[in-house]
């Protein structure tokens, strides 16, 4: 009897899983009503865990309309003898601790904390571990519950206890030097340990999305396939040359740019100048002179933009500017009031959900509003506006294609089909971008979930063909 084909796609925004039994393919349903859940972990205060949509559900929860509370943190303590008594008699001594106390970094109100997009740090040798409420965290330790998640999904489906499953990755995984990939590898393949898939086979995404195509689509005339896979952290791509039975894989390549790159680009055209960037601060110099200077918004980008630790500027040195900008009045004054409510609410999570759901629109209208109540903010954005904005994106997405089609020795006129597939995939510019490059031989397949079933289809076939 055939082993079921068993496939696994943790994804830097999204996850999904699928079996397949020779015949047809079966996605798992991870979520209550749904077969793609959100890469998201959620630890409370007494370190429990939730996964997936209720980890986010639980963090808005949590933190909306919250007032941030930072405390300061104790870095040290101090012990000095302390003597008392008169001089002619023998002292009694005593110790006196004095405790250190650090920069106000601690959020005393914080409930949770919530982890997004952590497959973009694997790679990365300078992160190691994380803090949660004191305790450090190896990123391992933040996926494994999401990927525990998916294998009891898949034990619950199957009725198996399921051990093993081909594993997407990208071709390459963000990060610097040249030994991402193998760190990167090693700590996903631990996690999956952990999660009890102990065989594993690791499988590029783009090959995966490009496997699911070909099984679905067999009779798909051509030789020559490429598959331009653009999701939330990295845009993968790879040329397929098709032969009588399977395919042989001719080039692969893969850069660090995705849906989360472009949010922040909106982030900063859209959001950023109504939150006070470009605005004069007034004050009194030594003199009693008046000094006007350009606010130091520079000091507080990252950190919006980084919406898992925007809480840290509840600090003296961030709100006392803020606060002085608000006190001097003028046309800016409503915009630091903005700023004053996403620091003092912890609202950039909310920010970034807000324009996700516009980007999605502008996928299929012309505008879109972004409407965000919490901050008083409500403008109509124009695509025309969006496509202008990511022109650096969109020709990084064309250098990839070049580059991917020099690797394989082929120039795009030889490419038979191309495979679009990826959430990112859906934006008009990146559409009309490869309609150009290859007219009328772009095809769209299942974008949130044709790496999942293409693993399941290659991890059929590989268990399969060993016992044959």
């Amino acid at each position: 009897m055939s082993r079921l084909g068993i496939g696994i796609d943790f994804g830097t925004t999204n996850s999904a899983a699928a079996v397949f039994d020779g015949r047809q393919v079966c996605l798992i349903q991870l979520e209550s009503v749904d077969s793609v859940m959100p890469s998201a972990t959620y630890i409370d205060a007494q370190i429990q865990t939730k996964t997936g949509q209720a980890a986010i559900d639980q963090y808005i929860c949590d933190n909306t309309g919250r007032t941030v509370e930072m405390i300061p943190e104790v870095v040290a303590e101090i012990s000095q003898f302390v003597e008392h008594g008169d001089g002619a008699q023998i002292n009694e001594v005593e110790t006196s601790t004095q405790k250190i106390y650090g920069a106000p970094v601690t959020d005393a109100g914080l409930q949770g904390r919530l982890f997004r997009g952590t497959k973009r740090l694997l790679g990365d040798e300078r992160v190691r571990r994380l803090m949660v409420f004191d305790q450090p965290f190896r990123l391992v330790a933040l996926i494994t519950p999401l990927l525990l998640r998916i294998q009891q999904k898949l034990n619950s489906h199957t009725g198996l206890a399921v051990d093993y499953a081909h594993i997407g990755h990208p071709v390459n995984f963000e990060g610097r030097g040249k030994h991402r990939n193998p760190l990167a590898l090693d700590r996903l393949s631990e996690a999956y340990k952990h999660a009890g898939v102990t065989q594993q086979e690791f499988y590029a995404e783009p090959i995966a999305a490009a496997t699911s195509y070909l099984h679905s689509h067999a009779q798909s005339e051509g030789e020559l396939l490429l598959t331009v896979d653009f999701g939330g952290g990295t845009l993968d791509l790879c040329v397929l040359r098709k032969r009588a039975s399977g395919f042989d894989v001719v080039a692969t390549h893969g850069i660090g740019l995705g849906g989360d790159h472009i949010d922040q680009l909106m982030f900063k055209h859209w959001l950023f100048p109504l939150l006070g960037e470009g605005e004069i601060w007034v004050r009194k110099g030594f003199d009693r002179e008046r000094i006007e200077t350009r606010f130091p918004f520079e000091d507080f980008a990252d950190l919006l933009l980084n919406w898992a630790v925007t809480y840290t500027l509840n600090q003296n040195k961030f709100t006392t500017p803020v606060m002085a900008c608000i006190e001097q009045g003028g046309p800016g004054k409503r915009k630091f009031e903005r700023l004053r409510e996403v620091i003092k609410h912890n609202l950039s999570y909310l920010l970034f959900a807000h324009i996700k759901a516009a980007k999605a629109q502008l996928s299929s209208h012309h505008q879109a509003r972004l409407d965000i109540p919490e901050i008083d903010v409500d403008v109509i954005l124009h695509r025309s506006e969006f496509e202008t904005l990511i022109e650096e994106p969109l020709r990084q997405v064309a250098d990839a294609c070049d580059s991917v089609l020099r690797r394989a020795g082929v120039v795009a006129a030889d490419i038979d089909i191309v495979l679009r597939t990826g959430g990112s995939s859906f934006i008009p510019s990146v559409i009309d971008l490869l309609e150009k490059r290859f007219p009328r031989r772009v095809v769209s397949h299942d974008p949130f979930t044709s790496v999942a079933t293409g693993l399941a289809i290659a991890n059929y076939a590989s268990i399969n063909a060993l016992k044959s």
